[in-house]
């Protein structure tokens, strides 16, 4: 009788994982899920070991994001945990599919006071699709299979499994082990057609349309069915700042750069997978007119009629339901929007004079920099097929309106739930997706371009060592104005330190002023750059942005351009204050 083989905790769950199409594992191990880091790598799945659990949780989830099937973020129990808690309630909140598994303590010592010890599914209930703490080891393939499937049926979202430490080294016999095969795509879901003959008539029937494209949509790879319906019938349409790039930013039919009027005056909007919350300003007065048409296109019941009643609601696919309103429109007689019609007079009046305004704030050089200004040179450098992340108050604020995304799913940023930090991780996700996908044609990769403040990018800085381990060319651009929101120079500090008491002088939003975060860089062999003028910054970018990696692998070395902007440098004065009441 030959030997019965016999599988480990570790080996059935890294098996599992594989099976279920995940291909990135981001983590750092520890007791007691040392030996799933290497099962992981032994199964196939690429492992990652980030700095911060933080920051693993981030790239795991942008992972999702990027590709609709979620990535792993693996840590060790308690405070390992605790800190993927950002990363798991950020995935929760924009909707992206992540699985997060973490060990736990063994299965005999619980109340004991084991290592760690902590009850992690109550603190992962809020923010969770589906968790469970695996109890045997035929039943991991379930769980499995189930956490994955779970995180991207209708609203995506992250899902917890925890594994007991005693579980990750004992053996059970491979044969009584039962297989799940990968879980398929989810299904399409489609909107009732009723509400759609209603939507086309709407639409047909508005003088003053506008769709306005969310990154649900993006999320659903809608834009092949959005070009078809904006481009037939010539209608504006604004994105969100990560559905920029859906469509091109530079599209003749975007109005971006006339976002307040466009939301202002609208009559109709068709909601394409985004939420009236916060970003859109809950879709109220006086944002929005107070007898607007909202027709709202989301996979989630739960969304419609939120904040403002929907006039008509498209529960659905965003691509399948777009697809409809698309079939529907083609039925009897055939509309466009006139470009000489008023309301698209008035919007491109307002758009050519936004970007007039822009101009002129980029083409003031005074000395230190503005964000402006040093967007600009930014701007001439970036390749159409960037991946751009973008963080930081002012300096995501400003991006976003100045820095063009002309690819789906090649902007991240912020996201709903404004979270700082996550800049870091998600370019590291976005390098080694582009590291995979090189384009035969050029033989080269997309690059990944980080843009993020000083203060962004201090939560999770350290991860450029781990940039520079796996070889990820990353250009790093720190936006340093020497705090948050604003800092203060360098004169001003010496003033403001000549106390005993610095805690009580120093204002909360100041950082060191002229910090030098390119010497980050040089630590781990990399490349740093400190500019200070525009002149500088081309010749920086100039010499970065055309540097080759290897062509066979993408792989290269990240660099860090520190940009001295000045502290008093702002977003210029808007028409509404976007969210605070602060009157600092």
């Amino acid at each position: 009788m030959e030997d019965e083989v016999m599988k480990d905790g570790a080996t059935i769950l890294s098996e599992a994982l594989k099976e279920q199409g995940v291909e990135y594992v981001f983590g750092i191990v520890g007791i007691p899920i040392i030996e799933v880091g290497f099962g992981v790598q032994s199964a196939g799945i690429q492992y990652i070991g980030m700095r911060n659990e933080q920051a693993a949780s981030y790239a795991a989830s942008a992972i999702g994001y990027l590709t609709k099937r979620p990535a792993v973020c693996l840590v060790v129990p308690g405070p390992g945990l605790i800190h993927a808690l950002a990363g798991m309630v950020n995935a929760y909140i924009n909707c992206w599919p992540m699985v997060v598994i973490a060990g736990s303590y063994d299965q005999d010592q619980g109340g004991m006071g084991g290592f760690q010890e902590w009850p992690q599914l109550e603190s992962c209930h809020s923010c969770c699709k589906y968790l469970a703490r695996i109890e045997n080891l035929n039943s991991i393939p379930f769980h499995v299979e189930k956490a994955v499937r779970t995180s991207i049926y209708g609203r995506p979202g992250p899902t917890y499994l925890e594994l007991p430490g005693n579980l990750v080294t004992n053996r059970i016999a491979a044969n009584q082990i039962t297989q799940f095969q990968r879980c398929p795509d989810p299904p399409l879901t489609f909107a009732d057609p009723e509400c759609v003959v209603k939507a086309t008539k709407c639409l047909k029937n508005a003088t003053r349309p506008l769709i306005v494209i969310g990154k649900g949509a993006a999320y659903s790879r809608a834009e092949d069915e959005l070009h078809r319906l904006i481009i037939r019938h010539k209608l504006p349409f604004l994105p969100t700042p990560m559905g920029k790039g859906v469509l091109p930013d530079d599209h003749p039919f975007c109005v971006a750069a006339a976002r307040s009027k466009a939301l202002k005056e609208a009559d109709v909007v068709l909601l394409v997978g985004a939420r009236l919350n916060w970003i859109l300003h809950f879709g109220k007065p006086p944002r929005y007119s107070h007898d607007v048409k909202i027709i709202q296109v989301d996979i989630c019941p739960e969304e419609m009629n939120c904040n403002v009643s929907s006039h008509i609601m498209l529960c659905g696919d965003a691509t399948s339901v777009i697809k409809q309103l698309n079939e529907e429109l083609m039925k009897g007689s055939f509309f466009f929007l006139d470009s000489e019609t008023p309301w698209w007079k008035g919007l491109s009046e307002k758009v050519d004079k936004n970007v007039q305004l822009n101009k002129l704030q980029a083409a003031d050089k005074t000395l230190p920099m503005s964000f402006y200004c040093a967007y600009e040179e930014i701007t001439r450098f970036l390749p159409r097929d960037a991946f751009i992340i973008n963080e930081g108050s002012s300096t995501m604020d400003i991006g976003r309106t100045v820095l063009k995304t002309y690819l789906p799913r090649h902007r991240l940023d912020a996201g709903t739930f404004g979270t700082m930090g996550v800049g870091c991780g998600f370019s590291i996700a976005a390098a080694l997706l582009s590291q995979s996908t090189l384009q035969p044609s050029r033989g080269q990769r997309s690059r990944v371009v980080s843009i993020q403040g000083d203060s962004a990018f201090g939560f999770s800085g350290m991860e450029i060592e781990t940039a520079c381990r796996y070889q990820l060319p990353i250009v790093f651009i720190i936006m340093n104005n020497n705090g948050i929101y604003r800092g203060v120079d360098k004169e001003a500090w010496m003033d403001l330190t000549e106390t005993d008491a610095l805690a009580l002088s120093i204002p909360p939003t100041s950082l060191l002023p002229d910090s030098r975060y390119n010497k980050m860089a040089e630590c781990f062999g990399a490349k740093g750059y400190h500019v200070t003028t525009p002149e500088e910054l081309r010749l920086v970018l100039n010499e970065v942005m055309i540097t080759k990696e290897d062509e066979k692998n993408g792989r290269g070395l990240p660099v860090i351009i520190n940009i001295a902007i000045n502290p008093s440098s702002e977003r210029r004065v808007q028409e509404f204050p976007w969210l605070t009441r602060s009157n600092l």
